[in-house]
C-alpha cells in the first residue's frame, strides 16, 4: 500500500466514479483502476462493487475513508513541514560555541541570520575548549560550531571556515593600574594579580605563556566559570586577559580595556561537519563567511 494508491481511492470516492476521478488526477482510467486492483488486493478486500459504470462502496470501502484521509492529511501536513524547513520558514540550528566567542562574533552571526529567517531558532550549546566544539560537531550535538585557538584550526574531524583572529587585551577596574593607558606591555603584568579561567583554553594558555617570557605574575583567582571574571574585575580582586570580543561588554560595563603588546590573537573559526549540510547550516555558514558553503 502506497499515499498515491488511497489518494486515487478518495479521487473515486469524492466524484462519483472512476471516470470522473481519472480526469481529476490527469491519469488514465486503466492506470486508476490498476492502482486500485492493487490497494484491494494488499487489503485483501474488495473496496467498489462495480454495478455497470458505477462504483459502488463496499462495506470495506467505507470502512477505508476515515483513515484513509487522516493518512493523506498527515504526508500533506508532512510535506509541509519539510517544505517549510526547507524555505528557512522554520526549524532550528544547534551550535556550540566557546565562551568568549559566544559573546563575539556569534552574537552578530545570529543577529544577522534571524533577521533573515526569523522562522530558524538558534540554540546555542555551551563548549569550553576547541576540542569540545569540534567533538560535538563531530558526534552531531550540534551541526556547527565557534571555536578559537592559537595555533591552526582543526580541519581533518570537520570542516573549518576561518573567520578572522582576535587578540588579546587587558580587562582592569575603573580605578585599577595603568590609569590613562590605551595600551600595556606584557612585561608589565609582572606583580599584578590576574584572574584566570581553566585549562585548555586559548586565553589560560597564553597567561600561562607569559611565566615563559619572565612575566611573574600573581593568580588572584581561577574559575571555570567564564561569565565571573568580569564581575572579579570590577570588584578590584585582580585584572584578566580576555580576547577583544569582551571588549564592548567590559567598556559598558565600566571596566577599563587596554591592548596588549606585543599583538597576539587566536584564530577564530567556523566549523561544520562533513557531509551535506541542512539548509538552515548551510545558510548559516554561507552569511558568516559571505561565500557559498561546500
Amino acid at each position: 500500500m502506497d499515499v498515491r494508491q488511497l489518494e486515487y481511492f478518495l479521487a473515486i470516492v469524492d466524484h462519483g466514479g472512476f471516470g470522473r476521478a481519472a480526469a481529476a488526477l490527469y491519469v488514465s482510467q486503466p492506470a486508476l483502476s490498476q492502482a486500485v486492483r492493487t490497494l484491494e488486493r494488499d487489503l485483501g478486500s474488495a473496496l467498489f462493487h462495480r454495478v455497470g459504470r458505477r462504483a459502488v462502496l463496499t462495506e470495506a470501502g467505507r470502512a477505508l475513508i476515515e483513515p484513509a484521509r487522516a493518512t493523506v492529511r498527515g504526508l500533506e501536513t508532512a510535506r509541509a513541514r519539510v517544505a517549510a524547513v526547507a524555505e528557512l520558514r522554520t526549524g532550528r540550528l544547534d551550535v556550540a560555541a566557546m565562551p568568549s566567542q559566544a559573546v563575539e562574533p556569534l552574537t552578530t552571526m545570529v543577529r544577522a541570520f534571524t533577521g533573515r529567517y526569523p522562522g530558524v531558532s538558534v540554540a546555542i550549546r555551551a563548549a569550553f575548549t576547541a576540542r569540545d566544539v569540534v567533538e560535538a560537531v563531530r558526534t552531531g550535538a550540534a551541526e556547527l560550531g565557534l571555536l578559537a585557538t592559537a595555533g591552526p584550526p582543526p580541519d581533518r574531524e570537520v570542516v573549518c571556515h576561518r573567520l578572522g583572529e582576535q587578540r588579546f587585551v587587558l580587562v582592569t577596574a575603573p580605578d585599577g593600574p595603568f590609569a590613562g593607558r590605551d595600551a600595556v606591555d606584557r612585561a608589565e603584568l609582572s606583580g599584578q594579580r590576574l584572574i584566570v579561567g581553566q585549562r585548555g583554553t586559548g586565553m589560560r594558555a597564553y597567561v600561562d605563556g607569559l611565566r615563559e617570557h619572565g612575566v611573574a605574575f600573581a593568580v588572584a583567582a581561577e574559575t571555570e566559570h567564564r561569565v565571573s571574571i568580569l564581575p572579579l574585575v570590577l570588584a578590584g580582586v585582580g585584572m584578566a586577559v580576555v580576547t577583544e570580543s569582551w571588549r564592548g561588554v567590559a567598556e559598558r560595563a565600566g571596566a577599563r580595556v587596554l591592548d596588549i603588546e606585543p599583538r597576539s590573537a587566536l584564530a577564530v573559526a567556523l566549523v561544520s561537519r562533513r557531509g551535506e549540510l541542512s539548509p538552515a547550516a548551510r545558510r548559516f555558514v554561507e552569511h558568516a563567511t559571505d561565500k557559498p558553503a561546500l
